[in-house]
């Protein structure tokens, strides 16, 4: 299993920063491993809401599996080989936010052998990402 965890202090109000991290759409502006991120079915963010995401070249279905806005969202995309488990959580700081992002990507079956390497990809990709949403939030990432 690989995890990745960062928080970004943001100067966007709670409010702000949930709602542009829970639309998933987002991912695609702030992660670079993700080429495109839509949402299904014409549907609004919220509960139960899937978005289609090509992440790494991998076609991915992700879902909201919790949503208490304006605190957190929670979002998972499962296939055979691997189920991908993302939260986030935003709590006032200074007058702005902080937006914990906390990613877990398990290998399943024979794939779970790569796990160790996984991780240090994972590592890389989570460094990249966590650029991009600094950026995104016009922010400062804190080390966790």
């Amino acid at each position: 299993m690989a995890h990745y965890v960062c928080t970004i202090n943001s100067p966007l109000s709670v409010e702000e920063a949930f709602d542009y991290m829970a639309d998933l759409r987002n991912f695609a502006a702030w992660d670079p491993g993700v080429s495109s991120a839509t949402i299904r079915d014409d549907a609004e963010p919220g509960l139960d809401t899937a978005y289609n995401v090509t992440a790494n070249g991998a076609k991915l279905v992700y879902r909201t599996i919790e949503f208490d806005r304006p605190k957190r969202v929670v979002a998972e995309a499962v296939t055979s080989r691997l189920r991908s488990y993302d939260i986030i959580e935003v709590t006032e700081r200074d007058g702005g936010s902080a937006v914990l992002y906390d990613a877990t990507l398990e290998l399943k079956g024979v794939f779970k052998l790569g796990d160790p390497i996984m991780q240090l990809v994972f590592n890389r990709i989570g460094d990249a990402a966590a650029a991009g949403l600094e950026s995104a939030l016009k922010g400062k990432l804190v080390r966790s």
